[in-house]
């Protein structure tokens, strides 16, 4: 990596997200001379100045945050909108003098329109290259970094290369779709502007403490059998889960980006085969640790066919809601594909950071889930 200079100036989208307040934290910390711009919309309840008082409230001690507040401008816009909503003023103010680019920002909802996906997923890459490509003309911008997923690789089997993106795969959902498209988009650019893909598997909570913000993927299964004992799970238990805990996500985002060698790269952030688990295994652990018989796999298509329309007909209240909900997540429980990480770990090992074996954090997650009560109360 090299060394921090106070001419760097990032901009940053998605800080109000899960992972997005992790690669704040980690810019603050890491990079103590550069200045931080971040894009942030406006919402109905708050104004964008607003979250970022939120932002530093979560993330700051009180004495720092008057430091932290003059290493930082919000700009209230829209990725979704052409130039992102900003005026001409406020587009030259964030392009002008930009050295880094990281856009987190992203849809991540599975019940969307691919119309919808697009307009956020697709729309936003646009308008943030476009930011990055008026930064590298003015002859600013080091690195643009985009945020995908792992998932674009939708309903493939097998082992999946960091190189590879549209083979003719199908997808489970619009969000899977539309972030495939959008990583289809920077890779085209990447010929003229120096630019990187980082894709996370699926993220979780912090492996050392478990502390996470986002209750959805894993956690939702998981609550439904730690609280509410429902033991029917639909899908293999020798399925591969690859999870990746967000404080290695972030800590190898920041990295990356600052690293010349990654210039022009596409890496998976994400267990990969040597340190993945298995849903029976992640299901064995679970089962000792909330203390719950453990869960009774069945096959996907029968439990699409006959078992979910029969429960739906015979239960209501929690349990009904569960179903429902469940349609988005069923189909990752029975994948049959893995993640490369050989190109990562080259970049990412010299420098200490790897992520863990998944097995050696699951209790933190579990834990954190019952102090946090699953998300409803602070927790330490």
């Amino acid at each position: 990596m090299i060394s921090p200079s106070a001419s760097e100036r990032v901009v940053l989208t998605g800080a109000t997200g899960f992972l997005g307040r992790q690669i704040l934290h980690h810019l603050l910390t890491q990079r103590p001379q550069a200045r931080i711009t971040l894009l942030l919309r406006d919402s109905a309840a708050e104004s964008a100045t607003q979250r970022l008082e939120n932002l530093l409230t979560g993330c700051c001690e009180p004495g720092s945050r008057d430091l932290v507040r003059q290493r930082i401008q919000v700009v209230p816009s829209d990725i979704r909108a052409p130039r992102c909503g900003l005026s001409g003023r406020d587009w030259e103010g964030v392009a002008d003098g930009a050295t880094h680019v990281i856009h987190g920002a992203a849809s991540v909802r599975f019940d969307q329109t691919l119309e919808e996906a697009r307009g956020v997923n697709v729309g936003g890459a646009r308008h943030l290259l476009e930011i990055s490509e008026q930064a590298h003309r003015g002859g600013s911008l080091q690195r643009f970094v985009y945020i995908s997923t792992a998932f674009v690789a939708g309903s493939r089997k097998g082992l999946v290369r960091e190189g590879e993106l549209d083979v003719g795969q199908r997808f489970r959902n619009s969000y899977e779709r539309s972030k495939c498209e959008a990583e289809s988009l920077v890779r085209q650019r990447m010929a003229s502007l120096p630019a990187t893909v980082l894709r996370p598997s699926i993220i979780v909570g912090d492996s050392r403490t478990g502390v996470t913000t986002s209750f959805n993927t894993l956690y939702w299964p998981l609550r439904a059998y730690a609280q509410r004992g429902w033991r029917i799970a639909p899908g293999r238990p020798g399925t591969v889960i690859d999870l990746a805990p967000v404080n290695f996500v972030a800590q190898a985002a920041v990295h990356l980006t600052f690293l010349p060698g990654a210039t022009s790269e596409t890496l998976h952030l994400a267990a990969g085969p040597r340190r993945s688990a298995t849903i029976g295994q992640i299901a064995g652990a679970a089962s000792r640790f909330f203390n719950r018989p453990p869960p009774r796999f069945v096959n996907t298509q029968f439990f699409a066919a006959v078992l979910q329309p029969l429960l739906l007909a015979t239960v209501w209240g929690r349990r009904r809601r569960i179903l429902k909900q469940g349609r988005f997540y069923r189909p990752y429980l029975d994948m049959e594909l893995e993640f490369d990480t050989s190109r990562a770990d080259a970049l990412l090992e010299p420098a200490g950071i790897r992520p863990p074996h998944v097995q050696e954090y699951l209790e933190r997650l579990f834990a954190y889930c019952l102090e946090s009560d699953w998300g409803r109360k602070p927790a330490a």
